[in-house]
């Protein structure tokens, strides 16, 4: 085996680093999206949001099984191209299909900057780290006005998760 040379390194180390931040960035924003598609304010769509959540992590595990298990023994046993030909026609109909389907989603237009906001708990946080936490979710800040826009029901929920 002929070992690699520096800029076959260096193309091997870039093109897993962009694999890397590129699923780093996709997979927290598909879970978000489809959160997106269901009106929390309706119970029927609640119990869809619950489906959803359980159809999604169950197609991702049998697509991981999948690429694992049949992609690899095509590449073995029938050959590379068939083995890197079989994933990219399926990325290449999953982006037809989101092209066909784009008019259909529910699609929340982004409001400020994400930093501004992540700066802004950051030091909320920071300052408030030695208060107790209230007995009454109704006495927590609200403003309908700025978390309108980024939730689907209009409102952010508290939970007593996280406290």
């Amino acid at each position: 085996c002929q070992q690699a040379d520096t800029g076959q390194l260096a193309i091997l180390y870039l093109s897993l680093a962009l694999a890397a931040v590129g699923a780093g960035g996709i997979r927290p924003c598909v879970v978000a999206f489809g959160a997106d598609q269901f009106d929390e304010t309706d119970p029927k769509q609640a119990a869809k949001t619950w489906r959803y959540f359980n159809w999604y992590y169950f197609v991702m595990g049998a697509s991981i099984l999948l690429a694992v298990t049949v992609v690899v023994w095509v590449q073995d046993n029938v050959g590379w191209g068939w083995g890197l030909g079989i994933p990219t026609l399926a990325m290449f109909l999953s982006i037809v299909a989101f092209g066909f389907g784009y008019p259909l989603y529910r699609n929340l237009n982004p409001v400020g900057s994400p930093f501004t906001r992540l700066v802004q708990v950051s030091v909320a946080a920071w300052r408030k780290r030695k208060v107790g936490a209230v007995a009454d979710p109704r006495e927590l800040y609200r403003n309908e006005e700025i978390d309108g826009p980024i939730s689907v029901g209009g409102k952010l929920l508290h939970t007593k998760q996280m406290r």
